[in-house]
């Protein structure tokens, strides 16, 4: 008989994400849209590679009604049972497997993956399960070589080179540890559950427990977690900047995965470079031109002449003749006037390295808005620049 396999996406909930604010005001981050698809859509559409996938669980401590709608479509259209599991409150990523065990392990799994929302990957899961396999272990965890004055800002883990046992793993140390990286992208065997039992003992009973710092850091060294690299691309989704980023890199991977998600240039239609999103419902006319590195969402109205690169255009947007958008994330129901100019430097991993228009904001005619941040329900009809508009 064939194992079976869970996945669980470990989605988190309104007291995370708040470097995605003004964004995350209107809806949970894992719902903001990368490449026209919500951030949780990519890891549960990932889990189709599964073979022998019977359930996907997300966990997280959002309010029902705001994912019960997404999970019924996404069930429906993936034909994957999905169920959304709520905490009462943040257990951390073991406490909230623990805390849903019972649950998790209801169809007597084999295998039992465990994805975080926040991570932009090609989720290699089916090799990865292949490798897990192999070596027998109770865990194996995705991870990337990075560059090594970067590797601090994660998990760092030494692997075995021949048999990839991870031997020794340090979450974010203060000095450095290795080049390769904790991915956020694990499998287990159900056993996992013993090793959190464990470690929730030794924290005084207390419920929250996370897997990278009270979980591998104990087992390592101990032949039951093992590491599985890859090279594709991996960006951890922390900021509305690199969800920019994370956007094209998946705007690009569609070319393999879904071609028929990108827009294509058409005759008599707008210019279309590069990879782009364009939901069916929007209206761009034929004079603008489009790309590279833009996802335009439901109901957005285009206007002649219209410039947009890298850029993500969320639901019911109007940009007006002749308007420039660059390097920004423009926010719902938004109006950018005539000639208008929004624009960020480009520069992802800065506060002020992209322009963000929260939901309802006017650009008036003409007006210049470079690199800033406004909160919902402004207008502005003057030029700014790097402020942060309360």
């Amino acid at each position: 008989m064939a194992d079976k396999t869970i996945a669980v996406i470990l989605v988190g909930g309104p007291t995370t994400g708040t470097r995605f604010r003004p964004l995350t005001l209107n809806v949970p981050k894992p719902l903001f849209p990368l490449a026209g698809k919500p951030m949780v859509h990519h890891p549960i559409h990932a889990c189709q590679q599964i073979p022998n996938l019977v359930n996907v669980f997300v966990i997280g401590f959002f309010e029902e009604k705001e994912f019960t709608p997404f999970i019924s479509s996404l069930s429906a259209e993936l034909r994957v049972p999905i169920r959304y599991l709520r905490e009462d409150k943040s257990h951390g990523s073991a406490g909230g497997l623990y805390h849903f065990r019972n649950t998790i392990l209801q169809d007597d799994p084999d295998h039992i993956f465990v994805i975080n929302c926040d991570v932009c990957s090609t989720f290699p899961l089916a090799p990865m399960l292949d490798s897990h396999k192999k070596h027998g272990g109770v865990g194996t965890l995705l991870c990337r070589k990075v560059a090594p004055d970067t590797a601090s800002d994660f998990g760092e883990l030494v692997a075995d080179s021949e048999t990839k046992e991870i031997l020794h793993y340090a979450e974010k140390p203060e000095t450095f540890v290795s080049d390769r990286i904790n991915c956020g992208v694990y499998v287990f065997r159900p056993a996992i559950m013993d090793m959190i039992k464990a470690a929730i003992a030794e924290g005084d009973g207390e419920n929250y427990v996370r897997l990278d710092q009270h979980v591998f850091s104990k087992q390592a060294g101990k032949k039951q977690l093992y590491a599985f690299e890859t090279d594709d691309f991996w960006e951890q989704i922390k900021t509305p900047g690199l969800a920019l980023r994370c956007s094209q890199l998946y705007l690009t991977y569609y070319r393999q995965t879904s071609p028929q998600l990108l827009a294509p240039s058409t005759p008599g239609g707008p210019a279309i470079i590069g990879d782009c999103f364009i939901h069916p419902s929007a209206k761009v006319h034929p004079t603008a031109k489009v790309g590279p590195n833009v996802s335009i969402a439901s109901n957005v109205r285009i206007g002649a002449g219209v410039r947009l690169k890298d850029c993500i255009i969320l639901d019911e947007v109007e940009v007006k003749e002749n308007a420039i958008v660059v390097s920004s994330v423009v926010g719902w129901k938004s109006v950018v006037g005539p000639w208008g100019r929004v624009q960020g430097s480009g520069d992802l991993k800065s506060r002020l390295g992209i322009t963000i228009l929260g939901e309802d904001v006017a650009v008036g005619k003409e007006a210049v808005v470079v690199n800033c941040i406004v909160l919902p329900h402004k207008s502005l009809n003057t030029s700014v620049q790097e402020e942060i508009i309360l």
